[in-house]
């Protein structure tokens, strides 16, 4: 049996639940876009904000000096390097000059009274005296490159602890600026999560009802998932605590509205028939018959048995015979859908 809601009527439904759902994207965007945006009423900290500002600028000269210091010193050491290799050069050159000059000279004459030789002599030893100089030049300056390495270090050292006070204080003060904007981000997403509760108690089935849920379910999706990302190390438990607290209260409500629906389908079955039928609408009567089932009590009846009129757990009529055809048609529709004719009827037989 089909349901007696107009095609049209259906299709306006389909719309209505469109339009329920765009609705809830463009609210789902603007909350995203909220959300997304409400740190920027928190100004952004930096570490320089928590620095001692006169020993960082201290920190921060010394070390300045110290490099300069060091690149003069790196600079003078490579100039020292070049000399030095120059000057050993010029010493082997010399050297093997001489050593030429010796092996070409006459052997008789004597060394002692050479002059050529004894000059020779004095101008490797220059020579050599020169190459000493620079090495010792080096030397002293690689050790100044060390020890201002190691005044360096030092001074990077206390920078370092300064700088690690100053990043404790800064985490501290994220901390609490995130905990401040998670509370911003909650203070938004929390109400509007209520009152899409109390819209769908209050309002659910209202004249407005598309944007009830459009409403509901936007609301749902920015506490429920566009929080995610912001949430703090505690932030689940606040969301996992909304959402326990929620699914009690509603299924706390459900429980209720089972025993009372209850209650209500006990105390509906004492009273008579035709009473019952009247406080049935159609479109339901038609929509639980449809799913075979009794639309008094809504338990499972054998509408298929031409001899099933009534249902066999709470009594109520389920069929009847047209006055106009004769014809078997159910008590909840309002016309015949055999003859048309208005929904006057004879009792079925064995009927009283």
């Amino acid at each position: 049996m089909r349901s007696g809601k107009r095609l049209s009527e259906r299709w306006f439904n389909l719309v209505l639940w469109l339009v329920a759902l765009v609705f809830a994207v463009f609210l789902i965007g603007l909350g995203a876009l909220v959300v997304g945006d409400l740190p920027q009423v928190e100004r952004r900290f930096t570490l320089e904000q928590f620095l001692d500002g006169e020993q960082a600028r201290a920190s921060a000269s010394a070390l300045k000096q110290l490099r300069r210091e060091q690149d003069d010193n790196q600079r003078q050491a490579e100039q020292a390097r070049l000399a030095l290799d120059a000057a050993r050069s010029a010493s082997e050159s010399a050297r093997e000059t001489f050593a030429n000059w010796l092996r070409t000279r006459d052997a008789t004459q004597r060394v002692d009274q050479d002059p050529g030789l004894i000059a020779r002599t004095e101008r490797l030893d220059a020579l050599k005296a020169a190459e000493r100089a620079v090495e010792e030049r080096l030397e002293a300056l690689d050790k100044a490159g060390l020890d201002l390495s190691q005044r360096q270090s030092a001074q990077i050292g206390i920078d370092t602890e300064l700088r690690s006070a100053a990043q404790e204080k800064l985490d501290a003060a994220e901390r609490g600026q995130e905990l401040r904007v998670f509370a911003y981000r909650l203070a938004f997403t929390l109400p509007l999560l209520a009152l899409a509760g109390w819209l769908l108690l209050k309002r659910r089935h209202g004249r407005n009802w598309p944007f009830v849920w459009g409403f509901a379910l936007a609301a749902t999706f920015a506490f429920f998932v566009e929080l995610v990302p912001y949430l703090p190390s505690y932030g689940g438990y606040v969301q996992y605590s909304v959402g326990i607290v929620a699914t009690l209260l509603a299924g706390k409500a459900v429980i209720n509205a089972l025993h009372a629906y209850s209650e209500r389908q006990r105390a509906a079955e004492l009273r008579p028939d035709e009473e019952r039928r009247t406080e049935i609408a159609t479109d339901q009567a038609l929509q639980r018959l449809a799913k075979k089932v009794c639309p008094g009590c809504e338990r499972p009846v054998d509408l298929a048995n031409p001899d099933a009129n009534f249902c066999p757990h709470c009594g109520i009529g389920i069929f009847e015979r047209c006055v106009a055809c004769n014809h078997r048609k159910s008590t909840f529709e309002r016309f015949c859908y055999a003859c048309g004719k208005t929904a006057t009827t004879l009792p079925i037989p064995g009927i009283t």
